[in-house]
């Protein structure tokens, strides 16, 4: 079991308390494709930060890899994030002042546990995977918006993460690029064994996806 999450509670304190995810329990496996959806305050999304450790101001607990997060002190966590969980926002987040190659590489670099030799050819390797090689000179900021998630994919998985976490991944997308951003997902979960979790409005991934969770009001639809 890659994840699990037992009897999650979180609470918004502003401007009063308000309960916004009830009792969340449950278990992802690896090499699985999940996607979480609901209508916008359902919770997903919020779900979604404390299954990727961005949010650990929650009652109940999360393991990921057997790993309690809670008992992670705050830089121990910082670290077992950049080396086990990838991330696709939304919004991509490439840094305009880096070309592509040295946007996918900075997680890498960060991490500091191969040479810069290394991480450029892991770099580069990812780039042809996912069809954006030949733009790895290029300034992110020229690129499309299929373009620029192609390369945060790639980001995603410089690390080797064994969990990718995905928020509205094609949330800005037409329909083709949403097509084709979901299609390599789903291959990457399915070539490279990788647990995948999605938190979409898009009724073609969570109708595609190998689970879907439905969210209500803080809650699982059981």
């Amino acid at each position: 079991m890659i994840l699990e999450a037992q009897h999650v509670d979180k609470y918004f304190f502003e401007p009063e308390k308000h309960k916004v995810l009830r009792d969340i329990s449950l278990s992802i496996s690896e090499g699985e494709l999940v996607s979480i959806y609901g209508e916008s305050g359902s919770g997903k999304s919020t779900l979604l930060y404390i299954l990727s450790t961005l949010d650990t101001d929650f009652e109940g607990n999360l393991s990921i890899h057997d790993q309690n997060i809670k008992n992670l002190t705050s830089s121990a966590l910082t670290y077992f994030r950049n080396k086990h969980i990838g991330f696709v926002y939304q919004f991509h987040y490439l840094l305009p002042e880096f070309n592509v190659l040295q946007n996918v590489m900075l997680p890498a670099m960060k991490l500091s546990q191969k040479s810069n030799k290394e991480i450029k050819n892991d770099a580069m390797s990812l780039l042809d995977e996912v069809g954006m090689k030949d733009f790895a000179k290029r300034p992110s900021y020229q690129l499309s918006g299929g373009q620029q998630q192609r390369v945060a994919i790639a980001r995603a998985l410089i690390n080797n993460p064994s969990l990718i976490v995905a928020d509205e991944p094609t949330g800005n997308l037409d329909q083709k690029n949403s097509e084709l951003i979901f299609e390599l997902l789903k291959k990457i979960t399915e070539s490279r064994n990788k647990t995948v979790v999605i938190a979409t409005h898009n009724p073609k991934i969570y109708h595609n996806s190998h689970r879907s969770i439905e969210m209500i009001d803080g809650s699982i639809r059981l």
